[in-house]
């Protein structure tokens, strides 16, 4: 297929644009900068450039993962902002371009977040459940709502609701891993919230699956099979480290270093993955001590999407 893709770059987007290309699509990444590349079968398009929604013709599929990232900076008002536009605002624009199109795409993937169904406690949640309340939530929201927009279009939109993305060399982990490292290590808060967790490996298996899925649109939850809760993930991920659990992070402690930030680490959503069971997707990481493992420092193999 030829694929648009937004957020190409980043730590989702640069591995699945490697594996795509190694499938034989030929991708096209809108990037904040334009670059050259390597492999013949991917090129870089700048956001800045006035041509590219004509450069983007003849498509036949996008995948929308363009944001940033959540945790980059404290929640000042401005960086809530940057982070509501750099979603809601690119997925508009997306979109509006695709609607100039003459000849539109087959579908569109456009990523979501857990967010979207706020702070739920223990209740266990799928695609039907209704969203939350709270900045995340209703970021969310508004951002799926900017990508239905391509549905009338006569688009097919799956809307990858991603829970927290484990892998080597970034994301969740290059946060987490430190302080256990140095024997410092423990759960967040109570450790009692629900943190629903992929591998990368998944993500990027689940965004193939979708392209591949004629009768899929909607809302997919990219999460793991087995959510754990704070304590429990920190449990594991001190034993993939070899390292104790012992030492707490109290939920006061959080909030003054974080601010409303926090309340992202002190809650949580307990969230299966529903539709991708029903349909048949099969998990290369459905458990939390094999996806740590491979996330650690002896690290799996890119996906080749096999």
């Amino acid at each position: 297929m030829k694929l648009l893709v937004t957020g190409g770059t980043g730590f989702i987007g640069s591995p699945l644009c490697r594996a795509l290309a190694r499938q034989g699509h030929e991708l096209t990444v809108l990037t904040r900068a334009s670059r050259s590349s390597a492999d013949p079968r991917i090129r870089y398009l700048a956001w800045a450039d006035p041509g590219w929604p004509q450069a983007i013709r003849g498509i036949e599929g996008a995948i929308n993962l363009a944001g940033e990232p959540i945790a980059a900076k404290r929640w000042s008002p401005a960086q809530k902002t940057v982070i509501r536009d750099s979603r809601v605002g690119t997925t508009r624009r997306l979109v509006d371009a695709l609607a100039a199109l003459p000849q539109k795409p087959s579908v569109l993937v456009s990523a979501s977040a857990v967010g979207y169904y706020g702070d739920r406690g223990d209740e266990v949640l799928d695609e039907t459940n209704a969203p939350g309340r709270g900045f995340l939530a209703e970021t969310c929201q508004a951002w799926e709502a900017q990508a239905q927009r391509a549905e009338p279009l006569g688009v097919r939109v799956v809307r990858l609701r991603i829970g927290v993305v484990l892998a080597p060399g970034g994301g969740a982990l290059a946060k987490m891993a430190p302080p256990f490292r140095g024997f410092l290590g423990g759960p967040l808060g109570s450790g009692r919230q629900w943190l629903s967790w992929i591998h990368r490996e998944d993500v990027i298996g689940l965004i193939a699956w979708s392209l591949s899925q004629p009768a899929l649109s909607g809302a997919v939850n990219a999460t793991a099979p087995e959510p754990a809760t704070m304590r429990a993930f920190c449990r594991e991920l001190g034993r993939a480290l070899r390292r104790p659990a012992w030492a707490p992070v109290p939920a006061p402690v959080l909030r003054v270093l974080l601010g409303e930030m926090a309340d992202m680490l002190l809650t949580g959503q307990r969230v299966l993955p529903a539709v991708a069971r029903r349909l048949g997707y099969v998990f290369r990481y459905p458990d939390l001590p094999r996806a740590l493992a491979a996330s650690l420092p002896r690290s799996c193999p890119e996906s080749d999407l096999r």
